[in-house]
């Protein structure tokens, strides 16, 4: 049986990717070689990196003032580059949204860099909403804003952009990427892995403003500093070939398949339309966690009224097919991780789901 893979990571690839991709595994036309096995140094490769960088460029309406880096380590690793270009002797303070299980684990790497101040904390309120704009007190001279577009745990979602133009403005996208546009004019910064709704676990997509890394200190090791993954056109070291691929593919899914970025975000928006319908309709049986008006189009975060009744879901929700529903661990709950790749049938078969257990839970 092929399950339903809800998880919040390694999430769900579209499946002309996966078949693309599978034959690949076993050979590139081009090449003659499985993908598993050709060289990062090759012609091929660079063309892939070439494409990938292009696609994204069409998708985002990327001008020329921004970079595009294919990089490792994981949105983690970036916790640390981001304040060692923009933080380290500056002088200035770095300020921080604490806004769920994500954004506050990048705030200690900040402060080994300098100062930093967290501008709001949603921690009291169990993370379950996002700042209103009247409630920051951003500073003109910061060295940078930072925060996560979409928290994948609490699920809650930005849909407006925070923070003062002109001020860096540093973004998590990790988990919404590519999934909406936006105006890339108005970031200094971009960070995603890709294990959302790029492609597999092992590579990092960063998007910066070439400007800013005039500013880099001088003494950074070299893997570390962004300017020389530049130069590099990002096979500094041996890069995550495959991981590169399969993004390469769906970037060229999104332009091809889809047809753009605002085509995928009203499929996007449908599907979770569907999905907090089926929460909103319970009359109370499922009880969504985010506020309302700072739900997430990507990870729909739900209670049942017990723990018990909660293992009961998930464990028919597994032998119906579905995968990855348990909320995260810091969390608990249900959580449904409705990436780009996850389809509009699949989502309402959650639903339908949804309501027959629903049904049975009341004895009806």
């Amino acid at each position: 049986m092929n399950c339903l893979n809800f998880s919040g990571g390694p999430g769900i690839l579209p499946e002309a990717v996966l078949a693309e991709t599978q034959r690949a595994i076993s050979m590139v036309p081009e090449a003659g070689l499985s993908i598993l096995g050709i060289s990062h140094r090759s012609d091929w490769f660079a063309a892939v990196v070439a494409e990938a960088e292009q696609n994204i460029r069409a998708l985002l309406k990327l001008p020329e003032s921004h970079a595009v880096l294919f990089l490792q380590g994981g949105a983690s690793l970036q916790f640390s580059m981001i304040p060692m270009l923009l933080l380290r002797g500056s002088g200035k303070t770095a300020e921080y949204l604490r806004t769920g299980y994500w954004s506050a684990k990048a705030i200690p790497e900040a402060a080994l860099e300098g100062k930093v101040r967290v501008v709001w904390d949603g921690e009291a309120g169990g993370f379950r909403r996002l700042p209103e704009p009247g409630e920051l007190s951003c500073s003109a001279d910061a060295a940078y804003l930072h925060y996560v577009s979409n928290e994948t745990v609490e699920g809650t979602q930005f849909h407006a952009i925070p923070g003062i133009d002109g001020v860096p403005r540093v973004c998590d996208m990790s988990s919404d990427f590519l999934s909406r546009p936006f105006d890339p004019d108005r970031f200094d910064l971009i960070y995603a892995h890709a294990q959302k709704n790029l492609g597999p676990a092992g590579v990092t997509v960063v998007v910066v403003r070439r400007d800013l890394l005039d500013r880099a200190p001088a003494e950074l090791p070299a893997l570390l500093d962004y300017r020389r993954h530049v130069e590099a056109h990002s096979v500094y070291n041996t890069p995550p070939v495959f991981a590169i691929y399969v993004t390469m593919l769906v970037t060229r899914w999104l332009l091809n398949e889809i047809g753009g970025l605002e085509n995928m975000a009203s499929i996007n928006r449908q599907k979770a339309e569907n999905l907090y319908q089926a929460i909103d309709a319970s009359d109370g049986f499922y009880q969504g966690w985010a506020a309302p008006g700072n739900r997430s189009l990507m990870n729909v975060v739900f209670r049942l009224k017990s723990a018990e009744q909660e293992a009961a879901f998930l464990q028919r929700a597994t032998a119906a097919g579905f995968s990855g529903l348990a909320g995260h661990r810091s969390l608990g709950g249900i959580r449904a991780s409705i990436y780009n790749a996850m389809t509009p049938q699949a989502v309402t078969l959650l639903c339908s789901f949804m309501e027959d257990f629903a049904r049975s839970g009341r004895g009806v």
